[in-house]
């Protein structure tokens, strides 16, 4: 009976010394926040006040989206406006892991996709940049500046497609922008019907 108690007692203090181990060492570079110390409020917050210093004040901007992501790692709009900020330094290869981060988190919105592709396109990656516009349209077939960024990648590139003369025509009828619609009415011109 005696052995039978000891052989508890040892079981207990051994499962509460493994315990107080796996709390007091520190998360892995890759783990997985609880979603108790996540703070999307304060992630958001800290997003809208960088994203309204990326043309004013870069430095600061950064600390702020930073400090957003510290906040709420998975809060897709903060790694957006980050790789905003990285495409405007041109640190190609940071907005596009940023952007393929915000990509990931609101797959649902063609922001991060466009960026993407823009970013892409800066870099010369031509068929991948067409592929991210491409994606930003499946997720949001109208969106006016992945069918600006697609038409004009398309063109520039002396590309064939037969949805160009449809992109062109959109964007003469929808941009709000005299440039965009000008060079659109001046291309289209190029695709008789």
């Amino acid at each position: 009976m005696s052995t039978w108690v000891v052989g508890l007692w040892g079981v207990a203090a051994l499962a509460t010394s493994l315990a107080s181990c796996k709390s007091t060492a520190p998360p892995g570079p890759y783990s997985t926040p609880a979603a108790v110390s996540r703070s999307t409020v304060e992630a958001e917050a800290l997003s809208r006040e960088g994203a309204d210093l990326v043309e004013k004040d870069s430095a600061r901007a950064e600390t702020l989206l930073c400090q957003a992501l510290t906040k709420d790692l998975f809060y897709g709009p903060a790694h957006n406006n980050l790789g905003v900020l990285y495409l405007k330094q041109d640190k190609l290869y940071e907005a596009a892991n940023e952007f393929e981060w915000a990509r990931k988190l609101i797959p649902g919105h063609p922001d991060p996709r466009v960026n993407l592709a823009i970013t892409l396109e800066r870099a010369g990656k031509i068929e991948e940049a067409l592929a991210s516009y491409g994606a930003a349209l499946e997720v949001f077939p109208d969106y006016l500046p992945a069918i600006e960024g697609i038409a004009s990648l398309t063109a520039r590139a002396g590309k064939k497609d037969e949805r160009l003369a449809g992109w062109l025509d959109s964007i003469a009828m929808r941009s709000e922008e005299p440039a965009w619609r000008t060079w659109a009415c001046s291309h289209r011109a190029k695709f008789p019907p």
